[in-house]
């Protein structure tokens, strides 16, 4: 599937070819902290496929569990949060799925790191619900 995307302010654009099926949710607790949210959704996507269009995103690295860096990427202008990769540049990098204008139709098909999940995710359905804050 092809894909474009970009930050919130339009200063860093970017395209793929994707794997619809390679959608997963982290619930782990350093998403949690980047995202400012419950999850983070992210598309894994082999490097050569994934082209930036405009601009330059800003990088920060932070320590995974297992000690490797991790290069998390965002618009320094927005902050919207664009990729991610490894050390090895030419392994798979993840795209962040709030920045896909094509969003809608992907669809997470795995969980990872649930055991830091918040328990009240279960009770979204529940809430009460309008379409638009006005």
């Amino acid at each position: 599937m092809h894909i474009d995307g970009q930050c919130h302010c339009g200063a860093i654009a970017y395209e793929a070819g994707i794997d619809p099926a390679m959608v997963s949710i982290c619930h782990c607790n350093a998403c949690q902290t980047l995202t400012g949210s419950p999850f983070r959704v992210t598309v894994l996507v082999e490097r050569d496929a994934l082209r930036i269009t405009r601009g330059t995103p800003k990088t920060y690295v932070r320590l995974g569990d297992s000690g490797r860096k991790r290069f998390q990427q965002f618009c320094g202008d927005c902050g919207t949060p664009l990729f991610v990769h490894g050390e090895d540049e030419h392994a798979k990098h993840g795209i962040r799925w709030g920045s896909i204008t094509q969003r809608k139709q992907l669809k997470p098909v795995r969980q990872i790191w649930c055991e830091e999940a918040v328990d009240w995710l279960g009770a979204l359905p529940d809430l009460p619900a309008k379409p638009r804050d006005v």
